[in-house]
């Protein structure tokens, strides 16, 4: 590429101003493929800037044919001549024919390498080492794209957006993935995000192996590469786009040239984008020739940033750890996540799973008793985990309702599961190789290392070992003189499980250096550690103290309380250090929450938080760190059940005073999209009259139902709740209301531009005048419903708790202003605080409050018009 800029450059340079002028209006009209520079790129540009932008929309060897036939349609023959001379004594790149029409690689190629990526990929290994084929083992997710709108493109004003949001991932979710966007832009990125075990790689696998059968991308991709990012960081030494690509060819004297040519018919599919460290001031600059021998990460930096081969297609997959970090890295990328399961699919997994249909059957019903469990398996490897535990325990004729509540849990009963088959007279050896085990995903999850060589196993003795056998894979590959061994866990979450159990399977007496202590790991720059997420998580849930007894009948190790002691400071460190995103502590949003919800930030780490209390279990632990987070701001969050799930226990366990602001969170997880009601269905809906219909409507649960109940808790100390931006439905105004009539610690409410319907206000209104609700200060900002204010005000006079009311940006009509004094007047009024500031009042509002206060001294009313004289 260098020396092809060079040609271009000297050859240009060539040319007079006059001549240089033709040129541009010449090479305006040189389509390729259809396509041409536009003439915006073209118009006043001088040599150097001409050569770029040629070589950034064509391509070097490209851009050196084109110039040679826009010479001579431009009547500079000499020129053109000399450029045909010089590319023929000194060809810049031998993998480019010589100059002539422009070729494509050939059909018969593209054929056989199709058929190569179908051979190469129809099977997957699954974690215990078993091949199967990928549309066998392959089950549909759930993915939702960023700009998703319901099927019918319409959504109510107290409808929540999500709600069809979410479709199957089947050839048509795929294909739509570089679909158009809402102007007609298709994007050249699409970054695939969800959390650890999601199915993210196997979706990527599978949609490399669609588009080789023709079911993808017709008429749009010619070739398509997978690279895993983690193997191409931690290989050693140097190396080339081009070489990475020759790599998964049948052989290594595929046309090369004539692929690269094309780069709008590449697609790359790189696996585990978020390995990528974050940029630092020593990284180099990103690769711009895919022929260039360079490091893995500068080679990901180019394709990412699109410096190197700008026209091609990305699929990027990445933990959904800190995706701003990563999007900041990627070229206007069309974003998506990875959902999991539906509970359909999850039945279809253990069919697929199990094959028996009766067994299939049997283990499904156990574990949809179990219903934490039963949530968790919306994560295809956690799914995967349960039916590998549970095939063993009916093997054994063992019970199935075993019970297991958390991630951590699947985990720890998997691993001992496994080491259960180990002869008893092995377990002390066994015990001790668990240990090296555990420092060995220790040291390479710190150096950012999944693949280890014989060299680290045999410096721990673990090569040849049970454990070895048990949990790493090894994998060859073809060297220089030898073939090159290396080991790595059977999936990435084990290798961050057994991390975070190394820092409790510790020998008596065994003092910890201070970069391997606990604090250690949790002390980090949060930005650094996004790749410690899980192991943290699982950190957490190991301190259980039934996990514990667990470590210590299977592993033999005495857990120190001291590792739980550091651990809960730690956490109630964070309320002091302002976990809280910065913003979040001021709940005033903007006007247009619409883009509010839409943008995508860092790991929202309140709610990370959260997951890791959840994983505890304990009760008396949560609330103690809570403890540390009086206020608990989860801002921009699109809540799945799950999130939901954890948000519930952990406000059921809060202690007194707890505090909760949601901010323009999006209160619907997101699901599949509904299928069209049989004809006589909608027959029967529409015999059956409205009545039916407001019945059901009625009866449906709200996504925060469980929320709402654990604020009725007993035990619950949560003291205020605020919504702001939240879109809340009638439903959840409807449990919302419900709450209130129960809750034992709530005084404080706050409802903050949430599109209140008249149904969903009178709802809650039920639920703050019912004799036993609790809540002493109401702040409402709703500038749209002035109308049905009158619900609230007609309230007030039934609240027997309430004493403070904020209507602060409401739109208070005379009418409402007036039947606001008479409430204010009457003696069942508990009022003693009214708060209008930011109010617009007329001159005859203003003096009938003025009134209420001369009649009332006590009582306080704030408007910054009110103490002026009329």
């Amino acid at each position: 590429a260098a020396k092809a800029r060079q040609l271009l450059q000297d050859t240009l340079e060539r040319l007079s101003q006059e001549q240089l002028k033709r040129f541009r209006h010449k090479l305006r009209d040189m389509p390729v493929d259809g396509r041409s520079i536009p003439w915006g790129r073209l118009e006043g540009k001088d040599e150097l800037h001409l050569v770029e932008e040629m070589i950034q929309f064509y391509g070097p060897e490209i851009a050196l044919d084109v110039t040679r036939k826009t010479l001579k349609r431009a009547d500079i023959r000499d020129v053109a001549e000399q450029l045909k001379d010089k590319l023929k004594a000194h060809p810049i790149l031998v993998l480019y024919p010589s100059p002539g029409p422009l070729l494509r690689p050939p059909p018969e190629y593209k054929k056989k390498y199709r058929e190569h990526v179908l051979q190469q990929h129809a099977k997957v290994k699954e974690r215990n080492a078993r091949s199967v084929k990928i549309n066998k083992r392959f089950t549909k997710l759930l993915i939702a794209r960023e700009d998703a709108t319901p099927v019918d493109g319409t959504r109510g004003p107290t409808e929540e957006p999500g709600t069809q949001r979410a479709q199957r991932s089947d050839t048509h979710t795929f294909n739509r993935l570089f679909g158009r966007d809402e102007e007609g832009q298709r994007p050249l990125t699409v970054l695939l995000q969800g959390p650890a075990g999601i199915g993210k790689t196997m979706a990527a696998k599978k949609i490399l192996y669609d588009w080789a059968g023709g079911k993808l991308y017709h008429d749009q991709v010619d070739f398509a590469f997978f690279l895993p990012c983690r193997e191409l960081l931690e290989r050693p030494g140097t190396c080339s786009l081009a070489s990475l690509i020759l790599d998964q060819c049948p052989h290594r004297s595929a046309p090369i040239g004539l692929i690269l040519s094309r780069s709008e018919r590449l697609l790359f599919i790189l696996d585990g984008a978020d390995e990528l460290p974050p940029p630092g001031p020593t990284e180099g600059v990103p690769c711009i020739d895919p022929f260039e021998e360079a490091e893995g990460a500068r080679v990901l930096s180019g394709l990412m940033g699109k410096t190197l081969l700008p026209g091609a297609r990305l699929l990027v997959t990445a933990r959904a750890t800190a995706p701003g970090r990563l999007q900041s890295r990627l070229c206007s990328p069309q974003c998506a996540e990875v959902c999991g399961f539906s509970d359909k699919d999850k039945k279809k997994f253990f069919h697929k799973f199990f094959r028996d249909e009766r067994v299939a059957e049997r283990a499904y019903r156990s574990v949809k008793e179990n219903e934490t469990l039963f949530a968790l398996c919306f994560v295809p490897f956690v799914c995967w985990i349960v039916c590998t535990v549970l095939r063993q325990q009916l093997q054994l004729g063992q019970d199935l309702s075993r019970t297991s509540k958390t991630t951590t849990s699947v985990y720890l009963l998997f691993i001992t599961s496994l080491l259960s088959s180990a002869p008893a007279a092995d377990g002390p050896q066994v015990q001790g190789e668990l240990r090296k085990m555990c420092r060995l995903a220790r040291e390479g999850l710190l150096g950012h290392r999944a693949q280890f060589t014989e060299k680290d196993l045999e410096r721990l003795e673990l090569r040849g070992s049970k454990v070895q056998t048990l949990f790493l894979s090894k994998k060859e590959l073809p060297g220089v003189l030898e073939t090159e061994v290396t080991y790595q866990f059977m999936d990435q979450s084990f290798q961050e499980f057994f991390a975070a159990l190394s820092y409790l399977l510790e020998d008596k007496g065994n003092l910890r250096a201070p970069a391997d202590s606990v604090g250690a790991l949790l002390r980090g720059d949060t930005e650094l550690r996004g790749h410690l997420t899980l192991t943290t998580r699982f950190l957490f849930g190991l301190l259980n103290t039934e996990r514990v007894h667990d470590i210590k009948h299977h592993f033999g190790c005495v857990v120190s309380e001291h590792v739980k002691q550091d651990v809960l400071r730690w956490m109630q460190d964070q309320g002091h250090q302002g976990a809280a995103p910065e913003g979040t502590k001021q709940t005033e949003a903007p006007e247009d929450a619409e883009e509010l919800e839409e943008e995508e930030g860092e790991l929202n780490y309140p709610l990370e938080l959260l997951y890791c209390l959840y994983e505890t279990q304990e009760d008396a632990f949560v609330r103690q760190a809570l403890r540390g987070l009086p206020e608990l701001v989860l801002e921009r969050v699109r809540f799945s059940r799950m999130d939901v799930e954890v948000l519930s226990y952990c406000i059921r366990c809060c202690p007194e005073g707890q505090a909760l602001q949601l901010v323009s969170c999006g209160l619907v997880p997101a699901q599949e999209k509904k299928k069209k009601k049989s004809l006589m269905k909608r027959l029967h809906g529409s015999l059956g009259g409205s009545s039916s219909q407001a019945a059901m409507k009625r009866s449906q649960a709200s996504p925060l139902r469980s929320l709402f109940e654990a604020m009725t808790d007993q035990h619950c100390g949560l003291n205020s709740l605020t919504l702001c931006h939240c879109k809340l439905s009638d439903s959840v105004c409807r449990d919302l209301s419900e709450a209130l009539k129960e809750a034992p610690a709530l005084t404080e409410l706050g409802l903050l531009h949430n599109w209140l319907s008249e149904a969903g206000l009178r709802l809650l209104c039920e639920g703050l005048a019912w004799p036993q609700c609790r809540v002493k200060k109401l702040r409402v900002q709703q500038p749209r419903l002035q109308e049905v204010l009158q619900h609230l005000i007609g309230m007030l006079s039934q609240s027997s708790a309430l004493t403070t009311l904020d209507l602060c940006d409401c739109q208070l009509p005379e009418l409402a202003v007036t039947q606001l004094c008479t409430v204010l007047q009457d003696q069942g009024c508990r009022l003693q605080t009214v708060s209008l500031t930011s109010v617009e009042l007329s001159k005859q509002s203003l003096q009938e409050l003025r009134k209420v206060k001369t009649a009332n001294p006590g009582l306080v009313i704030t408007h910054p018009l009110l103490d002026s004289h009329p």
